[in-house]
C-alpha cells in the first residue's frame, strides 16, 4: 500500500499564494507524490478542475492510486515545459487560474536509491526524472570529454573542484566503468582536498549532473514563458 502521509514545505504559503477559488481550473505541474494537489482539491468545489503534470512514471502511477475517483483531477505523464500543450489539448488555454511549480528532486526519489539522486544510499547511477527516456548519469559520464564534464560541475554545481574531480572521473572510467553512486561519490571525494564542514563532499557534483541530465534550467525557462502564456487574467503562477 502507498504512502500518503508525505505533506510538502511551504504548503500554505504556496496554496495562499494560489488564492483558490472552488470553480477555478489550476495546474500542479510537479505533481509528485501529490501533497499539493490533494490540499488544492480540498478548496475546489464540484465545478473546480486540477491538471497535474509529471514526467516521473512513479509519480503519474502513485497519483492514480491515490486519487482514484476524482474527475476533478487530470493527471498527464509529461514535462513541465509540456503545460501549454496538455493545456491546448483539454481546451483550457486563457482560462488557468493558478499554476504551482515545486522544483528540484523530491524525497520520496531522493530516499529511492534505485533512482540514483542520493550520493548516501547505493543504487545504480540513473538521475533521470524521467526514467523512460533519455540517457542517464551513467551513460553521460562513460563518454563525456574531461572539458565538458569540468563545465558542468563548474556551471551548475558551482563547484570549485572542477578540474579535479573531472579529471578523476574520467581517470576511473578509464579503469573500469562507473555504474553507481557510491563509486562516484568515492571518486568525488577524494579528488577534493579541502571538505567543508557539515555537507556531503559529493553534494555539488551530484547537484550539477543531475541538472545537466534532466536538462532543469533550460526546461525551467521554456516552462515559465508557457505558463504565462495560458493564464487567464488575473492568474497566479507560484
Amino acid at each position: 500500500m502507498a504512502d500518503f502521509s508525505h505533506q510538502p514545505v511551504l504548503l500554505e504559503e504556496s496554496l495562499a499564494a494560489l488564492n483558490i477559488r472552488p470553480d477555478g481550473i489550476y495546474i500542479d505541474a510537479t505533481f509528485g507524490r501529490g501533497g499539493h494537489s490533494s490540499a488544492i482539491l480540498a478548496r475546489l468545489g464540484k465545478q473546480g478542475c486540477l491538471l497535474g503534470l509529471d514526467q516521473d512514471p512513479e509519480a503519474i502511477a502513485y497519483g492514480m492510486e491515490r486519487f482514484p475517483d476524482d474527475t476533478r483531477l487530470i493527471l498527464e505523464h509529461c514535462n513541465f515545459n509540456q503545460v501549454k500543450n496538455v493545456v491546448e489539448k483539454h481546451g483550457f488555454d486563457g482560462s488557468i487560474n493558478g499554476i504551482l511549480m515545486d522544483l528540484g528532486v523530491s524525497s520520496p526519489q531522493l530516499d529511492d536509491a534505485s533512482r540514483g539522486f542520493s550520493f548516501v544510499r547505493s543504487g545504480p547511477l540513473d538521475m533521470r526524472m524521467d526514467t523512460s527516456r533519455g540517457e542517464s548519469a551513467m551513460q553521460w559520464l562513460a563518454r563525456v570529454e574531461l572539458n565538458d564534464l569540468k563545465n558542468v560541475l563548474k556551471w551548475y554545481g558551482e563547484e570549485r573542484f572542477a578540474k579535479r574531480i573531472a579529471t578523476a572521473i574520467v581517470n576511473a572510467r578509464s579503469e573500469r566503468a562507473i555504474t553507481t553512486t557510491d563509486e562516484l561519490a568515492s571518486i568525488v571525494t577524494d579528488a577534493i582536498p579541502v571538505k567543508e564542514k557539515h555537507k556531503h563532499p559529493a553534494t555539488r557534483s551530484f547537484q550539477a549532473i543531475r541538472i545537466f541530465i534532466n536538462q532543469e534550467l533550460k526546461v525551467l525557462e521554456e516552462a515559465l514563458d508557457d505558463a504565462l502564456s495560458v493564464l487567464a487574467d488575473g492568474g497566479r503562477l507560484a
